[in-house]
This record gives structure tokens, C-alpha cells and sequence, in this order.
């Protein structure tokens, strides 16, 4: 009974935010739609009460009203109510549309200021759930609200109203009889949020698979995964079909109760009214006729009432989803205080950096390392060595447990985030491309770059030639993530975004490790040209990458190892010259 009782608190408190926080912000359309649903209870109330005019006319009762002004009164009724059924379906779907847009905005909005952490523990296919379907589930606990208290109710209210007007004796039987629907409804509600989770939770198996099949289909193939894929998606979606059921069964299950009552409420009347149970107590032919017409009338807006509970339980999964997410703090905002960075070229420095994504190993160990001011520094060492960590930090997308990452001496969490975001350009190992046009995915490096800045920055990264080469130029379309293009294209579309941002910082990491080698040389030379007159740091295997760097950093668990010239490591004996001991090159360069 407490947990019962702890649950119908929750739903209630949520049913209160969800409305003050879209209703109101929809005020006035919701206004317009509840008028109309008001002029519809009215009209539907009207058309059982004008039955016992409509039948005295037909029966010729001496006392009834002329045929024309019951015809009159009657298209009157029925015009109204079509009328205003229009605009209350219009105006509700016009506000309703309206919140999950605004509520889809705010999602994304908090999705923004997320960290880097959140994300990564995160399944994509669970934000993608919470963004949709938790909008429509709020836009359906409102139209409950609005439909069940206004029009239901009010519908329910004027009929019950007409109903013991003019039979005040039968009446009591519907009072007596309808509250005990209500009964059946309070079985149902834990079995109903429970399916309700279960459904949600198929749902992002279904979304996670069918990412995990476009995103991976080189893998799916190669290894012949077809079946192991149709198997999760077959009980994915089986899953789904079954609690889909469920929930059918669940919030239908007091129809056939109120079905039964109306029967039992109907065989009463019929008694009743014949003088069976209560002798004396017939009623006129018309007054039973409107009686009859508008208990039958009554019974489905009583059916959705009934429901009503049962259908806010079902939706609230949905909104508490998404009140996970919008009740997040603002992990992106600035601290107090916070001033933005100089503009000029400037040293990075990581001082006594200890970092864990994890809080159980430390992926840095009291790391400080300098990467002076318009110098480019390459940072080397085995994989998982803590060198992507490094980049992750400079651009602040995790913060040091201890020591600090600056900028000219400033510590990055004292800097404004855009300050940061607009001193800093990136180049990743894995390139990321918008599905939009060629010349647009350059022009994200700086959105206010015109047509001959994205050009010049594309032949600044070797890039010219093969767009111009391409079907409509700059104007072609990548395809989701570059798909369209080979994997240098990408790279050096890439390495073009960042050229036409034009920082002072740079930021490459292993921008050449994926490519061939002519792809690799036409990058190389990009990066070199970029490089120029900027603090750049870059991750590297390739001695041929390195070869471009003033100094050479070696970062093995989480420490530095060495940091020098190039060409005095090589001719050491340290790990810079055990790394590349056996390049072609080393000779050369030593």
C-alpha cells in the first residue's frame, strides 16, 4: 500500500510539471481547444435532451414543441458540435505538436551540456528513446489531462445532468453502478508501468541493432553475423509485439467491465420503467426515451474516464525518462569567474595531470608536459599509453582529478568554453563528416567563412582536385559520415574544416594512420602548410609524420618518458629511437 501510495504521489508530481511546464506554455491554443470541447459536452448533452421533443413530434404529442423548431434546434445542435469537434482536434493537435517540439529542443539542449562521461556510458540507441519517445509521452499525459477533465468529465456531467432530469428515479441506478469500474482500474496500474518499461527497454534493442548493422556492415559481412543479427532482431521485436499486446489488454480491460455494467444498469431500467421493481414509476414514452438515449451516450465517455488512470500510468514512463535527462545538471557551463583565453599563439601545458575515466586506473600519472608556443610537438608511445587522453583533455572534454591543462599559463577551468572552442582547432583519427554538402562540411570550422575561404583552405589541405573532381564540385553531397568518399577524401576534408578555422592551436590526432601512401604525402604536406606559425600537437606511429614535428614526446603509461629534438633522440639510445630504430628514414634524419 506505501509503494502504492509513493507511486500515485510521483505520477501526480509529474502530471503538475508536465502541465506547468508545456500546458502553460500553450496556454492559449489549449484555451481555444477547451472551449470547443466545452461547446461539444453542451451539444452532446443537448442532442440526448432533445429526444424527448423529437419523439413527442413524432408521436404527435398535443404538448410538444412545432416541427420546426425541433428540426431548427436539432441542425443547430449537431452544426455546433461538428463545428467545435473541428477546432478542439485542430487546436489540440496544434499545441500538442508544439510541446514535443519545444520538449525535443530542450533534450537536445541539456544532451549539449553533457560531459564527454555521460556520453560514453551511454547507449546511443537509449538517447535516441528518451528523445522521442518521451516528447510524445508528455504530449499524451496533457491530451489526457485536457480530454479526460474537460470534455469527459463535462460530457459525462451534462448527460448525467439531462439523465436526472428527466427520470430522476433511474438515475441512481447509473450512480450506483458506474463507481464500481473504478474499482477494476487499480489491479491493473504496477502490471501496466511494468510492461510499459519492458516495451521501452525492446525498443532500444531494436534501434541498437539496426545502428549496429549500418554502422558495422564491413564487420557483419566479413564474419557472416547475418543470423546473429536477425536473431536479436527477432526477439527484439517479438519482444515488443508482446508487450504491445500486454499494454492492449491492460488498458482495454475495463471496457468489457463497463460493457457489463451497462447491460445490468440497462435490464434495471427496463424493469424499472415497466412498473416491474417499482410500481407506478413508468415514465412518459419521450422522457424515457431521452433517458435511454443519453445513458447510452454516457457510457463512453465513462469508459474513458475509467481509463484514463491506466493511460497516465502508461505514458509516465516515458516522462520520467525524459525527466532523467532534463533534471541533469549543466555540466558545460562556465564556472564563475571564468575569462576567456588570449588570443595570441600561446605554450599548452599539462602541470602534475593525474586523470581515470574510471576512478579504478589512471590513464595519466602526475603527467607535466610543455608543447611550446608555435612549435609543433609530436606525441609518441604505445597504444593506450595515455597520448588520446591528452587531446581529450586540451579540449576539455574531461576535466584532470588532479593538476592542471593551460593555455599561456591559464587554467582551462578558470577559461570560457567558447574561448576555448574558438583558440583550438581538431583533426581526429576516426573523421567525422556531416551528412550535408562537401563545401558545408568545411565550412563548419568557421561558419562565417565565405566560398573563397572554404576554397582556400581546401587546396590548403590538398582537397581542390578531387572535389572539383567530384559530380557537382563542392556543392556534393558526403553521404552519412563521408560514406560517399574514400578514407583520404575524408582526411583531408577534415584537415580543411580545421585550416579554415584558423586557431592558433591545432590538434591531430593520427590524422595519417588509416591512409595509403599517396594519401598519406598529400595530407603530410597539408599538415605542414597548417602547421605553420601554430602551437600544433600531434599523435603519430609514422616516423613520416614525425619527421614534421620540433619535438618529439614519449608518453607510456600514462608518463613522460622523453621529450626532445627528433633528430638528438634518434641518434640516442632512449624509446624515440627503439620506436623508429628500424625506419628506412632514421639514418637520414639522424
Amino acid at each position: 500500500m506505501t509503494a502504492l501510495k509513493t507511486s500515485q504521489n510521483s505520477i501526480l508530481h509529474g502530471i503538475y510539471r508536465v502541465m506547468r511546464e508545456n500546458f502553460m506554455a500553450q496556454k492559449w491554443t489549449y484555451a481555444v481547444a477547451i472551449v470547443a470541447m466545452v461547446i461539444v459536452a453542451s451539444s452532446t448533452a443537448a442532442s440526448a435532451w432533445i429526444m424527448k421533443a423529437i419523439f413527442d413530434v413524432l408521436s404527435n404529442d398535443p404538448l410538444a414543441y412545432s416541427a420546426p423548431v425541433v428540426a431548427g434546434a436539432v441542425v443547430v445542435i449537431m452544426t455546433g458540435k461538428g463545428l467545435s469537434g473541428f477546432i478542439q482536434q485542430v487546436a489540440m493537435a496544434k499545441a500538442g505538436n508544439r510541446v514535443v517540439a519545444n520538449i525535443q529542443r530542450k533534450i537536445y539542449d541539456k544532451l549539449l551540456q553533457q560531459k564527454a562521461a555521460w556520453f560514453d556510458a551511454t547507449e546511443s540507441s537509449d538517447i535516441l528513446i528518451r528523445v522521442t519517445q518521451s516528447a510524445q509521452s508528455a504530449r499524451g499525459i496533457i491530451d489526457i489531462v485536457v480530454t479526460s477533465f474537460v470534455r469527459d468529465a463535462l460530457t459525462l456531467a451534462g448527460l448525467v445532468a439531462v439523465m436526472v432530469w428527466q427520470y430522476a428515479l433511474l438515475s441512481g441506478v447509473f450512480l450506483i453502478l458506474g463507481p464500481l469500474a473504478v474499482l477494476g482500474v487499480r489491479a491493473v496500474l504496477g502490471r501496466v508501468r511494468r510492461t510499459m518499461q519492458a516495451e521501452l527497454v525492446s525498443l532500444t534493442e531494436i534501434l541498437k541493432v539496426i545502428q549496429e548493422t549500418s554502422l558495422g556492415l564491413r564487420v557483419v559481412r566479413a564474419f557472416g553475423l547475418e543470423d546473429v543479427l536477425r536473431a536479436r532482431m527477432n526477439r527484439a521485436v517479438s519482444d515488443v509485439e508482446t508487450m504491445s499486446n500486454s499494454i492492449v489488454r491492460l488498458t482495454s480491460v475495463t471496457v468489457p467491465m463497463i460493457d457489463a455494467l451497462s447491460g445490468v444498469a440497462i435490464g434495471i431500467i427496463i424493469l424499472v420503467s415497466a412498473g416491474t421493481f417499482v410500481p407506478g414509476a413508468k415514465a412518459s414514452s419521450g422522457e424515457l426515451m431521452a433517458f435511454v438515449t443519453a445513458l447510452l451516450m454516457a457510457f463512453e465517455p465513462a469508459k474513458r474516464l475509467s481509463q484514463m488512470r491506466v493511460s497516465l500510468e502508461a505514458s509516465f514512463v516515458g516522462v520520467r525518462m525524459m525527466f532523467d535527462i532534463l533534471d541533469r545538471p549543466d555540466a558545460m557551463k562556465d564556472a564563475e569567474g571564468c575569462v576567456d583565453l588570449p588570443l595570441a599563439v600561446g605554450e599548452v601545458a599539462l602541470r602534475g595531470v593525474t586523470f581515470s575515466y574510471d576512478g579504478s586506473r589512471d590513464a595519466l600519472n602526475d603527467l607535466t608536459l610543455v608543447f611550446p608556443a608555435g612549435k609543433t610537438t609530436a606525441l609518441v608511445g604505445p597504444s593506450g599509453g595515455g597520448k588520446s587522453t591528452i587531446m581529450s583533455l586540451l579540449l576539455r572534454l574531461y576535466d584532470p582529478n588532479e593538476g592542471t591543462v593551460e593555455i599561456d599559463g591559464q587554467d582551462l577551468r578558470g577559461a570560457t568554453r567558447q574561448s576555448l572552442q574558438e583558440r583550438t582547432a581538431y583533426v581526429g583519427q576516426n573523421t567525422f563528416l556531416f551528412a550535408t554538402t562537401v563545401r558545408e562540411n568545411i565550412r563548419m570550422g568557421r561558419r562565417s567563412a565565405s566560398d573563397a575561404d572554404v576554397e582556400a583552405a581546401a587546396r590548403a589541405a590538398q582537397a581542390h582536385e578531387f572535389i572539383t573532381a567530384l559530380p557537382k564540385g563542392y556543392d556534393t553531397q558526403v553521404g552519412e559520415n563521408g560514406v560517399l568518399l574514400s578514407g583520404g577524401q575524408r582526411q583531408r576534408l577534415s584537415l580543411a574544416r580545421a585550416i579554415v578555422k584558423d586557431a592558433p592551436i591545432l590538434l591531430l590526432d593520427e590524422a595519417t594512420s588509416a591512409l595509403d601512401n599517396h594519401s598519406e604525402w598529400l595530407v603530410r604536406e597539408a599538415i605542414a602548410t597548417a602547421t605553420r606559425g601554430r602551437t600544433t600537437i600531434l599523435i603519430a606511429h609514422r616516423l613520416s609524420t614525425v619527421l614534421a614535428a620540433d619535438e618529439v614526446a614519449f608518453i607510456e603509461g600514462g608518463r613522460l618518458v622523453e621529450q626532445g629534438g627528433l633528430k638528438a633522440m634518434l641518434r640516442g639510445k632512449g624509446k624515440v629511437a627503439a620506436l623508429f630504430g628500424d625506419a628506412d628514414m632514421v639514418r637520414d634524419v639522424a
